[in-house]
C-alpha cells in the first residue's frame, strides 16, 4: 500500500511544483504592478530602478535556492530529539548564515539604489515593499478558505 501512495505521489510532484511556479510568477506580476503603481517613477528613473529591482531579485532568489538544497528546514523535521545536537547545530548555523546572505544583499541593493536614484525614490521603494507584504497577507487571508 505504501509503495502505491509514494508512486502516485511521485507522478503528482510536477504537477504540484508548476502549481507553485505559477503562484510565484502571479505575484511578482502583481508586486510588479504595485511598485509601478506606488513608486511612480518618471521615464529616467524608471530606466534606472528596473534593472538594479531585477539583479536583487535574481541574486534573493539564488540566495534561497541554495537555502532550499543544502538545508533541512525544522519546520520539516518531526522529532529533534532524534537528532544529534552536532545536526542540530548545523542547522541553526545554516538558518543564521542565509540570514547574514539576504541582509548582505540588501544593504548591497539599497546602496546601488541610493547612489542611482534620489534617496526619496529609494524610501518609496521600502515603504512601498511593506505595504506590499501586508497587501499580499491580507488578500491570501481573504482568499483562503476557512479550515475547520
Amino acid at each position: 500500500m505504501k509503495y502505491y501512495i509514494v508512486t502516485a505521489f511521485m507522478f503528482m510532484l510536477p504537477f504540484f511544483a508548476a502549481a507553485q511556479g505559477q503562484r510565484s510568477n502571479e505575484i511578482e506580476a502583481y508586486r510588479i504592478s504595485y511598485l509601478t503603481q506606488k513608486l511612480d517613477l518618471s521615464p529616467e528613473e524608471a530606466r534606472v530602478f528596473w534593472p538594479i529591482y531585477n539583479d536583487f531579485q535574481k541574486e534573493q532568489s539564488a540566495l534561497r535556492k541554495v537555502r532550499m538544497q543544502n538545508m533541512i528546514s525544522f519546520k520539516k523535521l518531526t522529532e529533534i530529539e532524534e537528532m544529534s545536537d552536532t545536526e542540530i547545530q548545523s542547522l541553526i548555523v545554516n538558518e543564521l548564515n542565509f540570514k547574514q546572505g539576504e541582509l548582505a544583499i540588501e544593504k548591497k541593493y539599497y546602496y546601488r539604489l541610493k547612489s542611482s536614484l534620489p534617496i526619496k525614490v529609494v524610501g518609496k521603494y521600502y515603504r512601498a515593499q511593506e505595504t506590499f507584504k501586508r497587501e499580499l497577507l491580507s488578500r491570501y487571508k481573504n482568499t483562503r478558505p476557512e479550515r475547520n
